[in-house]
């Protein structure tokens, strides 16, 4: 009998999961098809594009132009995210008790459809094709994309009022996030004495510690859902890594829709994308501790 329950139970989760998982990862594959396949990729990544002094190489395999490849992945995810967490939202409202299948599920769904197709795609359509270690690129990055994507579906469901909560600290962390990931450019801006960069970069980090304070003042005042660590750090990673380079594929290429390079969102070199990274972290932690404090004062 138990063993009968047992089986049922576990095939209503993989019904469930493949349920939600196959549209999800049709959708997303199917972006990258349209992407990589069919658009003209001298607008969808900027082929050749003039981009300055600065950056005087934009052909095909550039570092600048290589990076849109795996940014669209972060582009796809960005649809994702929005769509599947709305999707998530609304059959909560329509269904008690409604809840998702786990994020995992999901993921797990999705990763061997990436894995096939993703390669498949970047590597046989189209002019240029690419490398297989940029479509290694392009996978992971797809692969990550959608694990954050998903996350946010069962509070949307179950929780949303803390979901809101959480978007609008993940606004104010991909703030700072993104502004220290820029960093590495300072020694060059400053060569010649204070350079409005740098000024615009201090000003931008202190709007969002600024916004992050205000959240809390508020958050102590009406009593509501404060987050936790791994809670804030996935509120920034799906604002800066998913739902903005969104929004500047949607709203910010006057109409070209092309997808952005990682620039615009990460750091040049790796050790200072660690170093933004550890630093924000540092900030999600004080914030906490801050809000606890706030917390045990008010009980």
């Amino acid at each position: 009998m138990d063993s009968a329950i047992t089986e049922k139970r576990d095939w209503n989760i993989l019904r469930r999961s493949l349920l939600f998982g196959l549209p999800v990862a049709v959708l997303y594959l199917g972006l990258i098809y349209y992407w990589f396949a069919l658009a003209d990729r001298y607008i969808v990544f900027l082929y050749n594009h003039d981009m300055g002094a600065f950056v005087p190489d934009t052909s095909p395999f550039s570092r600048v132009t290589s990076s849109r490849y795996w940014m669209a992945a972060f582009v796809a995810g960005g649809f994702i995210l929005v769509l599947y967490t709305a999707a998530n939202w609304l059959i909560g409202r329509l269904r008690a008790g409604y809840t998702p299948p786990p994020w995992p599920n999901v993921w797990l769904v999705c990763a061997p459809l990436f894995i096939l197709f993703i390669p498949a795609i970047t590597m046989n359509v189209n002019t240029p094709v690419l490398p297989w270690s940029y479509a290694v690129m392009v996978t992971a990055a797809a692969l990550i994309a959608i694990a954050l994507a998903s996350i946010p579906g069962d509070m949307a469901a179950g929780k949303p009022r803390d979901l809101v909560w959480l978007a609008a600290d993940g606004w104010g962390l991909a703030f700072i996030l993104m502004t220290l990931a820029q960093l590495d450019d300072i020694g060059r801006w400053l060569a010649n004495g204070l350079d409005w960069r740098t000024i615009i970069s201090l000003v931008f980090i202190a709007l969002g510690v600024g916004w992050l304070l205000l959240l809390t003042a508020v958050r102590y005042w009406r009593g509501v859902f404060t987050g936790d660590f791994v809670s804030l750090a996935i509120a920034a990673a799906c604002m800066t890594y998913l739902f903005l380079p969104l929004m500047h594929f949607m709203i910010g290429t006057d109409g070209y829709f092309y997808i952005t390079n990682s620039d615009n969102f990460m750091a040049g070199t790796i050790w200072m994308q660690l170093a933004a990274w550890a630093f924000t972290a540092l900030i999600i932690w004080v914030l906490l501790a801050l809000r606890g404090r706030l917390e045990a004062r008010k009980d």
